[in-house]
């Protein structure tokens, strides 16, 4: 296992390193490149490193980054500021995804989709209810506490049907 780390850090070191040398040996193909996207790429190293260890609990912080990295990089790009609002109720969806991929690199899917799937619709319903208050204003965005009826339904049958299984 301690070679297999060995060889993923070497690798994903190497292929940044590539990136970082031709970015400054080349700094014309790069004009869009800010500071969003070095976290990003710690994101992504998260993600590489988990792939190639077959450590699936790395795939979790390096989801967070990425997508706060993406958050980061739409806010500079247009300027919208303001969307911190309500846009960090994303965050929790980054863990989901995290959690999802995890569980394919640990062959875990059973628990990793339903931990995941519920942390992306959780994440749904805090982006539609704060986005409605703060700013998101889609026609959609009225119809957020549906999202909240599905949820105490789905919570409720799940109560009841596991508690007639056992």
């Amino acid at each position: 296992m301690k070679q297999k780390n060995s060889v993923a850090l070497g690798i994903i070191l190497i292929l940044f390193g590539l990136f970082f040398l031709a970015r400054e040996i080349v700094p014309q193909y790069f004009p869009q490149w800010d500071w969003p996207f070095t976290i990003i790429g710690l994101g992504g190293l998260f993600l590489l490193w988990a792939i190639f260890s077959g450590t699936g609990g790395l795939a979790v912080p390096g989801a967070i980054l990425a997508g706060i990295g993406g958050i980061f990089y739409y806010q500079n790009l247009t300027g919208d500021w303001q969307s911190w609002s309500f846009i960090w109720a994303l965050i929790p969806a980054f863990v989901g995804v995290g959690i999802m991929i995890g569980g394919i690199i640990d062959r875990n899917y059973k628990e990793a989709f339903s931990g995941g799937l519920t942390l992306l619709f959780i994440s749904g319903i805090l982006l539609f209810a704060f986005g409605s208050a703060f700013g998101l204003r889609p026609e959609i965005t009225k119809y957020w506490p549906a999202l909240l009826i599905v949820l105490g339904l789905i919570a409720l049958a799940r109560a009841l049907f596991s508690s007639k299984r056992k």
